[in-house]
């Protein structure tokens, strides 16, 4: 079963009561889990690290990162209490955490065994190793890397994994860790890997759908896909192409002032997405070649049989002239058409009769 990710991440403007009625509509438009984005702006940018464009556009507002993550923090406090109220409802409870305190936190005191990897985060070998020596199940997404760059994080990620406290990190202890068996392993068991385009809205023609299914092949790991195109089309279509987790913005109302509410589905979206979604699920089915129990009723209406063209009577030879195919298909096959030819009739059969072997 797909696991949808409702990504809420701070399209809550740094209000507690906005994130508690985010968890409602991802769990009345049912999400698997709603996520949220945890950071202390002090710990993530410096106070003159710029705004990305899409950010500038999309608040109309030119002022630092700092300035703008400071407004869309939440309290640890918020953090807890939103856990709890996610558990109560029976919907998953994720964050991403942007430095080590916040990390910390998600995993020692609101106890969460999964973890997300932003995109932004892939190549900070650090960080990255903190989030493989919780020993959590990761979400990775890799918007703006190479094929290269993910399996250079996959190799933190397997060496903190698999090598205890006192291991030194490197960069030859990384590539012994991802090339050993054990590495191998633990990655395949506990990394899921998201294909993602980091633009907000993402452009069609630069959604690359297909590298999921190349990571997949290269590195043989979950594969998902994080989401920021316009409308719930390219979730859906990565449903089909095998992503087994789909994250997906959204908002209470896009035209609210915020960096991600333009990019972001709205909650009667977000539900028809996860139709979509399981809807897919259900058409994939097994991949076993066979007639559905629906068809079954259909087969001898819409296949053919053998029929008398033409009068025949006992003795005379079955040929090209006095055989034909025909609907219904609940008689001879029309596979015995070439070993009927030549032989002779064992009964008369008249103009429209089924052929009996």
């Amino acid at each position: 079963m797909v696991k949808i990710i409702a990504e809420a991440g701070v399209n809550h403007n740094g209000s507690a009561d906005l994130a508690f009625k985010l968890v409602d509509a991802a769990y009345t438009a049912g999400a698997d889990i709603v996520k949220f984005q945890t950071f202390k702006a002090e710990k993530l940018a410096t106070r003159a690290a710029r705004q990305a464009e899409y950010q500038a556009r999309n608040t109309e507002v030119s002022e630092s990162q700092f300035a703008m993550l400071s407004r869309l923090e939440l309290d640890y406090g918020t953090y807890k209490a939103l856990a709890a109220y996610c558990n109560k409802l029976g919907i998953e409870f994720l964050s991403t955490a942007f430095d080590s305190e916040s990390l910390e936190f998600l995993v020692n005191d609101l106890g969460l065994t999964t973890l997300k990897i932003a995109s932004g985060e892939l190549t900070s070998a650090p960080f990255v190793l903190e989030h493989a020596r919780t020993g959590c199940d990761l979400i990775v997404s890799t918007g703006m890397a190479t094929l290269a760059e993910v399996e250079s994080a996959l190799g933190v990620i397997a060496f903190g994994f698999t090598c205890g406290a006192e291991a030194v990190p490197s960069e030859m202890a990384f590539y012994e860790a991802y090339a050993s068996k054990a590495g191998r392993e633990a990655l395949q068991r506990k990394v899921t890997l998201l294909h993602c385009t980091t633009e907000y809205p993402a452009p069609m023609e630069e959604i690359n759908l297909r590298a999921m299914q190349t990571m997949a092949t290269s590195f043989g790991l979950i594969p998902g896909y994080s989401d920021h195109s316009a409308g719930i089309t390219i979730p859906v279509a990565a449903a089909a192409l095998g992503a087994q987790v789909i994250e997906k913005h959204f908002t209470l109302d896009n035209t609210m002032d915020g960096p991600d509410h333009k990019a972001s589905l709205e909650p009667d979206e977000l539900a028809a997405m996860v139709r979509a979604i399981r809807g897919v699920e259900l058409a994939l089915g097994n991949g076993v070649k066979g007639p559905q129990p629906s068809e079954l009723k259909n087969k001898a209406v819409a296949r053919k049989s053998l029929i008398a063209a033409s009068p025949i009577r006992v003795g005379e030879l079955f040929t090209k002239a006095n055989l034909t195919v025909k609907r219904p298909g609940d008689g001879l096959s029309p596979y015995r058409y070439w070993a009927l030819l030549g032989c002779v009739a064992g009964r008369d059969y008249e103009e429209g009769e089924f052929i009996r072997g």
